[in-house]
């Protein structure tokens, strides 16, 4: 089993005092874009027929990234106003791709580069060396694709112009980035792409969902009747114009306020039908003691009096698992969450990492293979580390806004999908800290 020894050491700078809530509140928020659909739109925008929009785009380090990775490669992308303009241009250039700490840069940009005839070199964040994208290197090797290097950041792909297709198999137990990243760009090649999964199955499916309904949007034949199976049909692909819908994961810390506070938060424009992992949110709420409604205004979330633990296979919502973790700590009654090995390859270990720190602030925490059990116990303030880990920083908040004396280490690193985060949070309860 993956322990502390391994994370990468964090250097405290600086922790900042989470807001403590000590009246239920009551207030509405409107959240960022989603980067998940924002980094799609514009990669799907970059290899369309002609100039697209992406309105309302999530402007946030993952984002500016991919913008600056289209860029890079020969796309031209204006992100000067709230909504971004996207053209489309010849991938005929040598280029240097900086992936940051943005998997969706690392995983579905390469793809897109084996259509330049240029050398494409990619390179990120220290601790984006440490995550996995080796399944689509090989799949793009098997593909015909030279890259250079092995199976991490950096490496290199050297495009010819054009990618034949066809035929390829990948585990992705690990990600199912390593499937969209294929299918996003199959359009593109000559002979489509055959994708098919061996191995454990695919964490994260509604994520592979989103990808299916947007290429569909933009014309692109997608047949999905068999499982385990994707096959994209070579074609155009439409120019891109979508509005982007909240971020529905960024909502879990402000959802949890009313769930830790008794009160209420309503996040607006929640829409009806999204294949956003973060709708998840109503059902797990509702099962931790919470009241939940949607309506016209948005989701609205009362808290109970106390919130109850549960027992979640979160394999398909992994993503959510630092901020129901950090619930499930403050719960009256234990927990276990399981089905989420896979997010020890995310930011960070983020199994070893909620273990270890809520360990730390005095909670009960049995760290499982693929979960965590969690049994209440009282809780103390201290430092909360996030590892570089926009979604440890969440948990941090959640938990600071229960307990006295919680510091979040390096809470700026919530601007991978949420700028002025703590400026936005503090903001909120003036009257309750």
């Amino acid at each position: 089993m993956s322990g502390l020894d391994t994370l990468l050491p964090v250097t405290i700078l600086d922790p900042w005092p989470a807001p403590r809530v000590l009246a239920p509140v009551d207030v509405t928020v409107s959240l960022p874009g989603s980067k998940s659909l924002t980094n799609r739109a514009l990669l799907l925008a970059a290899i369309a027929d002609g100039p697209s929009v992406v309105r309302r785009a999530l402007r946030s380090r993952d984002t500016l990234l991919m913008a600056g990775a289209l860029t890079a490669i020969g796309a031209t992308v204006d992100t000067s106003g709230d909504d971004w303009t996207v053209t489309p241009g010849a991938f005929d250039r040598d280029a240097a791709v900086d992936c940051g700490l943005a998997g969706t840069v690392m995983r579905f940009v390469p793809p897109v580069a084996a259509l330049s005839t240029g050398a494409i070199a990619f390179d990120g964040d220290e601790h984006m060396r440490n995550r996995p994208v080796g399944e689509v290197l090989a799949a793009l090797r098997a593909l015909g694709i030279e890259i250079s290097a092995g199976d991490r950041l950096p490496f290199t792909v050297h495009g010819t112009g054009s990618v034949p297709g066809g035929e390829v198999t990948v585990d992705a137990s690990k990600s199912s980035q390593f499937i969209s990243a294929l299918l996003l760009a199959g359009a593109r090649y000559e002979k489509g792409v055959d994708v098919r999964h061996v191995g454990a199955p695919v964490p994260s499916l509604p994520h592979i969902e989103m990808t299916v309904e947007m290429l569909r949007a933009q014309g692109v034949a997608v047949d999905t009747s068999e499982a385990d199976r994707w096959t994209v049909a070579p074609g155009r692909v439409a120019p891109v114009d979508l509005a982007i819908e909240p971020d529905l994961s960024n909502a879990a810390p402000f959802l949890a306020l009313a769930a830790v506070s008794g009160g209420s938060v309503t996040v607006r424009d929640w829409p009806r039908h999204t294949t956003q992992a973060g709708d998840a949110l109503r059902q797990i709420l509702a099962d931790m003691g919470c009241t939940v409604s949607l309506s016209h205004d948005g989701l609205t979330v009362e808290g109970p009096e106390s919130l109850n633990g549960v027992e979640l296979d979160l394999h398909d919502v992994g993503e959510l698992a630092p901020a129901i973790a950090a619930l499930c700590a403050l719960a009256t009654t234990p927990s276990r969450l399981v089905g989420i090995e896979h997010i020890r390859g995310h930011e960070t270990d983020r199994l070893a990492a909620l273990a270890t720190e809520l360990t730390a602030l005095g909670a009960q925490v049995t760290e499982l293979q693929d979960g965590l059990e969690i049994t209440p116990a009282p809780l103390h303030g201290g430092v909360f580390h996030t590892y570089a880990d926009h979604r440890m920083a969440h948990a941090g908040v959640i938990i600071g806004a229960a307990v006295d004396g919680i510091r979040v280490e390096n809470v700026g690193t919530t601007s991978k999908t949420f700028p002025d985060f703590a400026s936005f949070w503090s903001g909120l309860l003036p009257g309750e800290l």
